[in-house]
């Protein structure tokens, strides 16, 4: 361990670690872009420049490992000069579009633009323009807002594990982008839009729906991965607008995979079926929830008048919620019938005197990254379950 100095106050630390670790850890802030703690740094934007006593000039904090002895100075006059310098650089290209950006109300370059950007710019020249990619029905892009952090890049390459995104060109040249045209492929593509901290990268189906400050948000957990994602549900006039992930490093981190992203409009589909119905003289008829229980409830007393409550049994659906499942086997045991199961697409049974009461990993999620070797059979590990296959990389 070591000990530095941040404005005058003195703080341990583990040696080579980066000083915006140290900062973040002990709620001092520093203004950032680039860098993310799940990313590795690329020091690109140089927000985060610091005073540190007996530097020559001004040093990124992402990018500069503590030494015992160091002193920092994170408000100091040449501190904050540096960070407004970049500031303005940054804003040279940047359009003035915030009342139409889908990121109006919770951009980053917005934010930090009203702590240290200036009411008027020195750059006369015209802006630059960047033609828009087209990456698919997710993510919807104006690239010309782009500030070429390369978090979408670093992402693509570390988390997803598919090299999609790039940064071809130099200088004023450079343009984020895929390499070749084609529509991005990864599962975990939409965490893109929410590392993005312009408006460049956003939701396609969310796009022009709703403002930040018009959602209220209520946090859930996601029902498609069965491996219990953390989310947050962005709620318009009592209608899901937008999922979010929810930080937990036990489960999901701050990620989350695309079905469990995007799957909400669902919610809101044309031939989504919103009232109940039963079959009357052999075609289906809309009806309420009383004569749909009752006519439920007709029906199982008929089937156990004739053959009994053995003769009933009931499949749970595996995106059922635990208090769903908890009524379902009430029902049944109330009944009678003590014929439950979950196995939907289950053919052979004959081990399940030795088979497990349900599916289990047998260990934390977490712990896949601490695996010396992992054995998968007969699945498509980053198809069906992006997360763990995220972790399994990571290991």
């Amino acid at each position: 361990m070591v000990t530095i100095e941040i404005d005058g106050k003195p703080y341990q630390a583990e040696a080579g670690q980066m000083l915006i670790e140290i900062t973040d850890a002990n709620g001092i802030d520093i203004p950032r872009f680039c860098y993310h703690k799940k990313l590795s740094v690329a020091a690109n934007c140089r927000m985060c420049l610091v005073d540190v006593e007996k530097a020559p000039k001004p040093l990124p904090a992402c990018a500069t490992p503590v030494m015992d002895g160091m002193i920092v100075k994170t408000r100091s006059e040449k501190a904050l000069i540096a960070q407004k310098a970049v500031m303005e650089f940054l804003l040279i290209n940047h359009p003035l579009d915030c009342p139409i950006c889908d990121q109006g109300g919770e951009c980053e370059l917005q934010d930090m633009a009203m702590g240290y950007g200036k009411d008027a710019s020195r750059y006369k020249e015209g802006k630059r323009v960047v033609f828009d990619k087209n990456l698919g029905p997710l993510i919807a892009t104006e690239m010309t807002r782009c500030i070429h952090c390369t978090r979408c890049v670093r992402f693509s390459q570390e988390i997803s594990g598919i090299q999609e995104m790039g940064a071809p060109g130099r200088g004023e040249h450079t343009k984020i982008g895929t390499y070749i045209e084609k529509n991005i492929s990864s599962e975990l593509s939409g965490n893109m839009i929410d590392l993005c901290p312009v408006g460049a990268l956003t939701s396609k189906p969310f796009r022009f729906s709703a403002r930040a400050w018009e959602i209220q948000q209520a946090d859930t957990i996601a029902p498609h991965d069965a491996v219990g994602s953390n989310i947050h549900l962005h709620i318009r006039r009592n209608q899901i607008r937008r999922v979010a992930p929810k930080e937990n490093e036990a489960v999901n981190e701050v990620w989350i995979s695309d079905r469990d992203r995007f799957s909400y409009q669902a919610l809101t589909a044309e031939d989504r079926l919103t009232s109940p119905m039963i079959k009357k003289e052999g075609t289906w008829q809309k009806t309420d929830w009383e004569q749909a229980l009752a006519f439920a409830a007709q029906g199982l007393k008929k089937v156990k008048d004739a053959d009994g409550s053995s003769s009933i049994g009931a499949l749970a659906s595996p995106t059922a919620t635990v208090e769903e499942l908890y009524l379902l086997q009430k029902l049944m045991r109330g009944i009678g019938s003590q014929n439950i199961d979950h196995r939907l697409r289950q053919v052979d049974f004959s081990d399940q005197d030795a088979a497990p009461l349900f599916p289990y990993l047998g260990q934390a999620i977490a712990d896949l990254e601490q695996s010396d070797a992992a054995f998968v059979i007969g699945s498509h590990l980053r198809k069906e379950q992006p997360l763990l296959n995220h972790r399994l990389r990571n290991g």
